[in-house]
């Protein structure tokens, strides 16, 4: 089977299932082939080998299959990070929780960053990549999750930056912190998660019944440990709550950002030590 019949045959198969069955198609033949995407387009008439393979793999992204598990590998930031089954795939609005902590250390005063569920390593390795001088804790509760994070961290040489705490919280981290940063689960569990998000581990999306107890955990964790800063991402729905929180515990009023389709995202809160 030539390229470019491969290429009809996948987007064919994909069409009911993918927003962009082509592009989709084109994405699993280049790893598939371990070409750039763009180099099909030049060679659509030359014979491809391992087609049942290739194959193999349209079937499992028509199943829902994330491709990020299929290929293995998630872009964030200007990383390539290792994913798999067991492990939350980064996605790009974790940029924003990343710009926003960038911000709360490029003002000065953070020394050591507190990372409540590292998944796979983006947000830290982003982070110490940016600023040399940070000392990184990271805690999760899952062994996979710290596999890939540990893999990742390697790759990148930040062994010696980066330490992994298998625990809740931070209930393995006894040294000072100057910023807590999380991207926690915060979906509810009455919403009904899409085909490819069951692929992912549940404990990384679902934060209880409403949504947002994690969230308010890690706040509650914040004030009692008098942790001065701490950024956030969040759902889209969650402002109202986390700010009835915060004002419960008596922290500063949040600064909320958003994403790019201008829904509320992620909070920061500095100097949460005072009062209001």
């Amino acid at each position: 089977m030539r390229i470019e019949e491969a290429l009809k045959e996948a987007s064919r198969i994909l069409a009911r299932k993918v927003d962009r069955p082509r592009y989709e198609a084109e994405l699993l033949l280049a790893h598939h082939l371990g070409r750039e995407r763009t180099w099909l387009h030049a060679h659509g008439d030359e014979r491809m080998e391992r087609e049942g393979r290739f194959f193999g793999l349209v079937e499992r992204r028509r199943r829902g299959m994330p491709f990020e598990y299929i290929a293995r590998k998630v872009s964030f930031y200007d990383i390539e990070l290792e994913v798999g089954p067991g492990v939350l795939i980064a996605r790009p609005e974790t940029e924003l929780l990343v710009d926003e902590a960038a911000r709360l250390v490029a003002a000065g005063g953070v020394e050591t960053v507190a990372e409540i569920g590292i998944g796979s390593g983006a947000v830290s390795i982003v982070l110490a990549r940016k600023f040399p001088h940070l000392r990184i804790v990271a805690t999760d509760i899952s062994p996979e999750a710290l596999g890939y994070a540990e893999r990742n961290i390697l790759r990148y040489g930040l062994q010696r930056r980066i330490f992994l705490r298998r625990c809740s919280l931070l209930d393995g981290v006894d040294e000072p912190v100057d910023l807590v940063v999380s991207n926690p689960p915060y979906i509810a569990e009455s919403y009904e998660l899409p085909t490819p998000l069951h692929y992912e581990p549940e404990s990384a999306l679902v934060g209880g019944r409403e949504g947002d107890e994690v969230l308010k955990r890690i706040l509650d964790t914040v004030k009692e440990r008098t942790i001065p800063r701490v950024v956030c991402e969040m759902g889209y729905d969650q402002r109202d709550p986390i700010e009835r929180h915060c004002e419960l515990l008596g922290l500063p009023v949040p600064k909320f950002y958003r994403d790019l389709a201008g829904h509320d995202r992620g909070f920061s809160i500095v100097d949460t030590g005072s009062t209001q």
